[in-house]
């Protein structure tokens, strides 16, 4: 694909052969409305993505940000971290201290399955609220780890993978967070491969150019997406 590309199979919801028919699935969002979950590495650009689709009047539910939340000093998942993992893993507020936390689950492969036992029944109940409330002409999700959770492929009409070559990955991520390339790479290697993500997906969108080219894919992928949920909306009413 060239610089920016956008790849896209512009089937209607409920038609595709790929897509099960509404009620078949546990799906979030409501009956004929089109969801997205959009993914992809770290230093992709799906944040970028996602703020410029909310721009042109998108329902955006970030997962990570619904995880900050739960992290903060007095939210939700605090008590539950502080028993399970101790003070040492907590700021001076109280909220969790996300190094010392990712330091310890990269270490330690037992302690992620604890802290995502705490953290992901939480971030669904939260994130299956925010869909209720949701209003936009479509609703996206963004999720970070969609490929690598096996579940939330399936809870959304269409999956939008913000792509881009590793060695920018990795340079982006270097330049953003002051990482070494030891550490990116420790990071990339605990999440799906560019491949795996690729494979996954419904719609890419490359972003490996100026933000310019990218406000103009996504542009393009906003129009083909608000052609795809009016046809969807009409799907479904045609049913009722």
């Amino acid at each position: 694909m060239t610089d920016g590309a956008v790849k896209l199979d512009r089937q209607s919801p409920g038609v595709s052969n790929s897509v099960s028919e509404p009620g078949s699935r546990r799906e979030l969002g409501g009956h004929g409305q089109l969801t997205i979950g959009l993914t992809g590495g770290i230093g992709s650009g799906k944040s970028m993505v996602a703020d410029m689709l909310a721009a042109r009047g998108a329902a955006i539910i970030d997962t990570d940000v619904i995880a900050h939340q739960l992290t903060a000093p007095g939210g939700a998942a605090m008590p539950a971290i502080r028993a399970s993992f101790g003070e040492a893993f907590l700021t001076a507020e109280g909220a969790l201290n996300r190094a010392a936390m990712r330091d310890h689950v990269f270490s330690d492969p037992s302690a992620r399955k604890r802290l995502e036992a705490i953290l992901h029944p939480l971030i669904g109940a939260e994130t299956e609220a925010a869909a209720r409330r949701a209003q936009g002409p479509y609703l996206v999700f963004v999720v970070p780890l969609l490929v690598e959770s096996g579940r939330w492929a399936e809870r959304v009409r269409r999956v939008l993978v913000v792509d881009c070559p590793e060695a920018l990955q990795v340079e982006r991520v270097m330049r953003r967070n002051h990482l070494s390339h030891g550490q990116v790479d420790a990071i990339m290697a605990s999440q799906a491969s560019r491949a795996q993500r690729l494979a996954a997906a419904t719609d890419v969108i490359v972003n490996d150019a100026d933000p310019a080219t990218l406000e103009q894919e996504v542009a393009r992928l906003h129009e083909a997406y608000l052609e795809l949920a009016r046809a969807g909306q009409a799907h479904a009413g045609g049913k009722e």
